[in-house]
């Protein structure tokens, strides 16, 4: 099979990683900046108050999460929207965008544990079925986890029974897109076209913020690597037991933004900002959110919770490797 289908097939079969409830930090296989510290959702939830301020979103917008898995960012979005601004809650609708039903079912069990029935929480499957006026949409490292093409010196890769690669695949569509972004080797995204496209048709007017790791320019070899047990594996290191990994751990690849931007840009959504998340999270206000936090508790706990949003921030940690792209239609 391709490439692309293997991953799909290691990610989103019937047994794949992201198809049933994986734990995300200390007891799973990596820590997101979700799973870091609550004011990352905070400091989203400052930012949407001021959409709403500027006139861009309205106090009965859908905020809407796609990729959620746990719910924890959303949940994480709705209880500094309701500390900041009590009110919003009642008029604001919140959505996850998910496919699979067991996912789904954790994610309402979590928002009721969390809210109880003071937040009725949405599910669609796709984004365009949302059909609303405005919307602001919000992902965290759900680009890397689109299926991708290899290519190496011009021919696209399969994997065969032994999950063993091979590159003899002719795909001329690929290997344009390829040289679109100057790439002779590496990773190739599969479906980010559809997915802008299917956005477009779930809101009128949106915005959409995403975090991933990755640049604006290509990288110019494989990034393809496996996570497990918080421990990296390249993916074409040798000896690597695919057989023993496959569907059983999470396997990603560094994100190209530039055609992240272009699927956008080619259905009429413009790029608005690209930036490093510790930039992004510092100008969006997670500082003044700590200073709150200062004022209200313990010495103690404020410690606590800024070394939890150092690693948000600083360079060494998830501060300049993770970038935040803001797309506004």
């Amino acid at each position: 099979m391709r490439f692309s289908e293997y991953m799909q097939e290691w990610l989103y079969g019937k047994n794949g990683y992201y198809t049933n409830y994986k734990a995300i930090g200390k007891a799973g296989d990596f820590y997101t900046s979700v799973s870091a510290s609550k004011f990352f959702g905070g400091t989203i939830a400052k930012h949407i108050l001021k959409l709403i301020d500027e006139g861009f979103l309205n106090e009965r917008s859908v905020i809407c999460e796609i990729g959620a898995h746990h719910g924890y960012l959303l949940a994480d979005i709705v209880e500094f929207l309701y500390t900041l601004r009590p009110q919003i809650i009642k008029t604001l609708r919140f959505a996850i965008v998910e496919r699979y039903e067991a996912l789904q079912q954790r994610q309402k069990e979590y928002f009721f544990q969390s809210f109880g029935d003071a937040v009725q929480l949405e599910h669609y499957k796709d984004p365009s079925e949302l059909q609303c006026e405005r919307a602001f949409f919000v992902a965290n490292e759900i680009f890397d986890a689109f299926p991708c093409e290899l290519l190496y010196k011009g021919k696209i890769a399969r994997v065969d029974e032994k999950h063993e690669v091979h590159f003899d695949i002719e795909d001329e569509a690929i290997v344009r897109k390829a040289q679109k972004y100057g790439k002779e080797k590496g990773e190739i995204a599969i479906g980010y076209e559809a997915f802008a496209h299917s956005m477009l048709k779930g809101a009128k007017h949106f915005e959409f913020m995403s975090f991933d790791y990755g640049e604006m320019e290509a990288r110019f070899d494989f990034s393809l690597r496996i996570y497990k047990g918080h421990e990296v594996f390249p993916f074409f290191e040798e000896g690597l037991k695919k057989e023993e990994l496959f569907g059983k751990s999470d396997i990603t690849y560094d994100v190209t933004f530039a055609h992240v931007k272009d699927a956008f840009e080619e259905v009429g959504v413009e790029m608005v900002e690209f930036k490093p998340q510790m930039s992004a999270l510092v100008n969006m206000g997670i500082l003044e959110l700590l200073e709150i936090l200062r004022q209200n508790v313990d010495e103690k706990v404020y410690k606590q919770e800024l070394e939890k949003v150092k690693t948000l921030i600083l360079p060494e940690f998830l501060g300049e490797r993770f970038k935040m792209i803001r797309l506004r239609k």
